[in-house]
């Protein structure tokens, strides 16, 4: 069911104009940090955000029922496969901004400027130390037999472990994928199950030895009390920043957002956009989520800083979203879950 946040959003029509200085915002993001993000930029500008919050299947099928008529104008969700799901759909559009251009990379973005990417996490291998001498220094390594029975990775069906594919299709080709995709299958410790934070519960908990995740899961715990990670859990657990090629560092999923196709204060949106890639909004990703930053240079936040930096792959992720189609065939072939 989605969430109305606001009285805003609530009385939130669906036909008709709207007044100078709104924007409505259909976000997925559920992070209570993120309210400094929206008030400063209300504070910086005069807009009003009306926000109405789900999640990002929710969400891009409310705007379809909607068609021209969706009061939507910016769409902010995470992970790329969701971004160009609805581009696909005809949801968003085109953006023509030399703020973006300037501090989005390149590989962050879309190719044809309908989505940007405002932070990024790491997926990462964690891992026992007590018990994994000689833990995987590569995606692929995830396949090697040696570890048999000790890795615990989230199911086919979550748009991680789907991008996560997708980009060694991106890499190593779809036959190369398949091998590897059944070879994680051959070494699950248990049937696919949670998200990233039972990941690293099942390190904790002796289920697994090796386990994915992503860097910010890994972060929050450092920063605040997490139910099963406490900090002396945490210190039994070590982390590799694995490669996808030689040349090619670790994988990133992103948070992004898009102008919607039919947005009814067009401007605003942009506006909202180009602030997110401000150094202020930069650092509520970083600061208020223990996310990596997706401009150069914003000072990480103290717990990601425990973390340390890393080399990201440089693919460009609007390829590697296209990818999906053929990551979930791979998935059902090797029958994972």
């Amino acid at each position: 069911m989605l969430l109305l946040t606001s009285a805003a959003a609530i009385a939130l029509p669906v036909t008709g104009a709207f007044a100078e200085g709104e924007l409505n915002l259909y976000s997925s993001r559920h992070y209570d940090t993120d309210e400094r993000l929206y008030s400063d930029f209300t504070e910086q500008t005069g807009i009003t955000i009306n926000r109405i919050e789900g999640n990002a299947d929710e969400l891009i099928a409310r705007m379809e029922a909607e068609g021209r008529n969706s009061p939507a104008d910016v769409l902010l969700t995470v992970d790329t496969t969701r971004l160009e799901r609805a581009k696909d759909a005809g949801l968003l559009q085109a953006v023509d901004s030399d703020v973006l251009e300037s501090r989005i990379p390149g590989n962050l973005q879309d190719a044809d400027n309908e989505w940007f990417g405002f932070s990024q996490r790491a997926r990462i291998v964690f891992y026992d130390e007590a018990d994994v001498t000689d833990p995987p220094q590569t995606y692929l390594d995830l396949a090697d037999p040696q570890y048999e029975g000790m890795v615990c990775h989230r199911s086919s069906t979550n748009v991680y472990s789907q991008t996560l594919l997708s980009a060694v299709i991106e890499h190593h080709g779809e036959e190369a994928a398949r091998d590897w995709a059944q070879g994680v299958v051959n070494n699950f410790a248990r049937a696919p199950q949670g998200g990233d934070t039972d990941q690293l519960r099942g390190l904790v908990s002796g289920e697994c030895d090796i386990s994915v995740s992503n860097t910010y899961y890994f972060a929050r715990a450092l920063r605040t009390d997490v139910d099963g990670l406490g900090q002396d859990e945490l210190a039994g657990i070590g982390y590799v920043f694995p490669r996808m090629t030689e040349t090619a560092g670790a994988h990133v999923n992103l948070s992004g957002g898009g102008v919607a196709a039919n947005a009814p204060n067009r401007d605003n949106a942009v506006a909202f956009l180009e602030y997110l890639a401000s150094d202020s909004a930069q650092s509520y990703f970083a600061n208020g989520n223990d996310e990596y930053p997706a401009v150069e240079g914003v000072p990480l936040s103290e717990s990601v800083q425990q973390l340390g930096e890393f080399e990201a792959d440089p693919v460009d992720l609007s390829a590697v979203a296209k990818n999906v189609a053929a990551a979930n065939r791979i998935f059902a072939d090797v029958d994972w879950e």
